[in-house]
């Protein structure tokens, strides 16, 4: 039995999150979306930033340190009950909602909830594969410079939904290790994989890595297009796969796998190289 099995049912927060303006037009810029498009309302994937308004509480307990030795953020669910207002002052909790051990390794769901006065925003779980082991070490890889990005896609407006069973526009995205920290700002999202070499190397890795998260968020652009009004999505369900190192390209694609009479279910792929770094599922609104 696992230490983390005694955590199920804790709970962390309420901490609380403001949806200001600055920060929400940063982090529009900063994913790569239109921040004009998002003066009153703020993009569905700024719940990342309320992700990881409680997420370090969680792994910042010392129930939990020991086993952040080696850490992998592989599954996340959103679902949003409505748009957030820019201004909403909003409150988070995360409970530790199950945990599953197999010999070293440990699957936890953290489970994620925010809102304000104007009522429920937002729902998800979060899926770590946790060990007190270290992960097995990768070869060195230098970083690219500082401002290095692949070509990326401009905004793109409001675009006709494709039929059922047709490709998507593919979508360029990509960023530089100085994306990487404006974003940990915004978000809160400071794991130092992103942005230390050395830390990004003790955790096995080549070198830093683009958060995961933020390649949701280009999905997130990339479902985005279809939809109409602040809530655009209502529901995302994500699987991280593989990383991306910063400089490198990376290119949203996926079809309409199904079409309803209020939307539509995206089915989205982040790849790279020909590699599938993140797959996942996007219901739409019109």
């Amino acid at each position: 039995m696992s230490a983390l099995e005694d955590l199920v049912g804790r709970t962390y927060g309420p901490f609380t999150l403001e949806a200001g303006a600055d920060r929400v037009a940063e982090f529009a810029d900063v994913t790569g979306d239109d921040p004009g498009r998002w003066q009153e309302h703020a993009p569905p994937l700024f719940a990342n930033a309320a992700l990881f308004a409680v997420a370090p509480a969680f792994l910042d307990d010392p129930a939990v340190v020991p086993f952040t030795t080696s850490l992998i953020h592989t599954e996340q669910v959103f679902r949003w009950r409505r748009a957030l207002g820019v201004g909403e002052r909003l409150r988070v909790s995360g409970t530790v909602a199950g945990v599953r051990a197999r010999g070293a390794l440990n699957l936890v769901t953290f489970r994620l909830s925010a809102g304000s006065g104007a009522g429920d925003w937002l729902e998800g779980e979060a899926v770590f594969l946790m060990s007190d082991v270290a992960a097995a070490e990768a070869a060195d890889v230098a970083e690219p410079a500082v401002g290095e990005r692949p070509a990326v896609d401009p905004p793109a407006p409001k675009t006709a939904l494709p039929g059922e069973g047709e490709p998507i526009a593919a979508l360029r995205c990509g960023a530089s290790r100085l994306d990487l920290v404006r974003y940990a700002g915004v978000t809160r999202d400071w794991n130092p994989i992103h942005w230390d070499h050395e830390s990004a190397r003790a955790a096995g890795l080549p070198g830093i890595i683009v958060h995961g998260l933020l390649m949701a968020a280009w999905l997130g652009r990339g479902a985005g297009r279809y939809a109409s009004g602040p809530d655009a999505i209502s529901s995302m369900t994500l699987r991280f796969r593989k990383p991306l190192r910063p400089g490198d390209g990376a290119t949203v694609i996926g079809n309409v796998a199904a079409v309803t009479p209020d939307g539509a279910d995206l089915e989205l792929i982040l790849e790279s190289g020909g590699d599938r770094l993140v797959t996942g599922r996007a219901r739409v609104t019109r």
